[in-house]
């Protein structure tokens, strides 16, 4: 439940700077977690990403601002952190409909987007299967990818890559510990990007066209999922954080996320999750 009150108390403190240039580094201390934690917990809680939720929050209360105050435009513009009119005015239109400047005159329907908050609903009858696993550090081989998700979307280029088998079949050739299938892999997450790596566990040295990453020793709470893909797996995300995080005990540890898949043509359909974890 205490994570649930500091999140909603992190949203009371974004919603407070509205107007002015926010200090994510006090949001997270507000949240008592990292940046990264925070940005990852408040996405899958709200089903949005931050810099999305943060501008919406800027516009609806700039759509007022103009509605209700002879303010001129460039200076609401400057408020709520754009650097000229003409941003201001194109992400005003994406949101609203109208530019900024004709608010007062045209009868247009604005669109608001009310302040969030979150709450802790306890579910029964689902179960999660999960279990701990202290591993010590080890090596990813694989392709590397710097994936933009200012928009609060995932989708990387290399997912093309498994559309055919050479990446699977040289990655294979380096799987020689530990985990036997493909690694996905999230490392550096910030709010408007991450690291993202289609890879194997390997011991052995890369050639050049491979990228590398050594994972650090942890604790990690291993979630199992299977049935149809990927919706079975981003249910279990959600879950992870909206019901197990917050009434675990636990809390996200600093290391990389990855899912593992099974590399059993009999059971393609399961996907381990694996996240860094420490206790309270």
């Amino acid at each position: 439940m205490d994570s649930i009150q500091n999140m909603n108390k992190a949203l009371a403190y974004i919603e407070a700077n509205l107007d002015c240039e926010i200090d994510f580094g006090q949001v997270a201390k507000i949240a008592c977690c990292s940046e990264h934690q925070f940005n990852r917990m408040f996405s899958f809680l709200s089903g949005i990403g931050l810099a999305e939720y943060i501008r919406n929050r800027r516009l609806t209360l700039a759509a007022m601002e103009l509605q209700s105050t002879n303010v001129k435009v460039i200076e609401i513009a400057m408020k709520y952190g754009y650097s000229s009119s003409d941003s201001f005015s194109r992400s005003f239109q994406n949101m609203h409909g109208v530019v900024p400047s004709i608010v007062k005159e045209c009868s247009s329907l604005l669109k608001a987007y009310p302040p969030m908050t979150f709450q802790l609903i306890i579910k029964g009858g689902v179960e999660m299967k999960y279990h701990f696993v202290e591993k010590e550090a080890f090596k990813i081989v694989g392709i590397k990818e710097t994936v933009d998700t200012t928009g609060g979307e995932f989708q990387p280029e290399i997912w093309k890559e498994l559309e055919n088998d050479d990446l699977q079949n040289k990655l294979e050739l380096y799987a020689n510990t530990g985990f036997k299938g493909i690694l996905h892999v999230n490392a550096d997450i910030t709010a408007n990007s991450r690291d993202y790596y289609i890879s194997v566990a390997s011991t052995k040295d890369a050639p050049a066209e491979f990228a590398t990453l050594v994972i650090p020793a942890a604790t990690w709470a291993v979630f199992i999922t299977s049935g149809p893909q990927p919706e079975t797996m981003l249910q279990t995300w959600e879950r992870i954080y909206s019901e197990w995080l917050p009434s675990s005990g636990y809390e996200l540890a600093e290391s990389v996320e990855f899912l593992s898949e099974s590399n059993d043509p009999r059971d393609p359909s399961t996907i381990e999750i694996w996240i860094p974890v420490k206790k309270k």
